[in-house]
C-alpha cells in the first residue's frame, strides 16, 4: 500500500518535469500548430491546444488498462498521470486562465506567483523568447510581490 501511494507521488512530481520538457520543446517546438491558439487567441471556446489532453491521456491510459489487466505498478503511475492532469486543469485552464468561472477569488500568495508566472510566458506571441513552461513549480522570483517588493 506505501510503495504505490509512493509510486503515485513520484510519478506525479515527474509529470512536472514532463510538462515542463514537452512545453518548452514539443509544443514550442515541432507541435507549434497546436499550441500557437493557445498564445494567439481566436475566436471560440475550444482551442486545437486542447488536444495535448488526448496526448497525455493516452500513456495514463494505457497505465491503467495494463496495470489492471497484470495487477501491477503501472496502474499507480496512471493514477499519478491522472492526478497531475487534474491538477494541471484546474490551475490552468481555471485559475490563471478561467475559462470556467470557478474559483475566481483566490489570490493567495501561490495563486498570484502562478498567475505572474504565467503572464510572463504569455507575454511573447511567437514560438520563441518564452520562458516559465513548468505548471506547479514556480521559480522562486514570481513569488515575490513587485507591488510590495515582498
Amino acid at each position: 500500500m506505501l510503495m504505490n501511494i509512493i509510486i503515485v507521488a513520484l510519478t506525479f512530481l515527474a509529470m512536472e518535469f514532463m510538462a515542463w520538457f514537452t512545453h518548452k520543446f514539443v509544443m514550442h517546438g515541432f507541435l507549434w500548430y497546436l499550441h500557437k491558439d493557445h498564445h494567439q487567441v481566436e475566436p471560440g471556446f475550444f482551442e486545437k491546444n486542447d488536444a495535448f489532453f488526448l496526448i497525455f491521456a493516452v500513456p495514463s491510459a494505457y497505465c491503467y488498462v495494463t496495470g489492471l489487466m497484470y495487477d501491477d505498478f503501472r496502474l499507480f503511475i496512471g493514477i499519478g498521470i491522472s492526478l497531475y492532469g487534474f491538477a494541471y486543469f484546474v490551475v490552468h485552464e481555471i485559475i490563471i486562465h478561467q475559462r470556467f468561472k470557478l474559483f475566481t477569488r483566490l489570490n493567495g500568495r501561490y495563486v498570484r506567483a502562478i498567475r505572474r508566472a504565467h503572464k510572463i510566458h504569455h507575454k511573447h506571441l511567437g514560438k520563441y523568447q518564452s520562458e516559465n513552461f513548468g505548471m506547479l513549480i514556480v521559480p522562486l522570483k514570481y513569488w515575490i510581490d513587485p507591488n510590495t517588493s515582498k
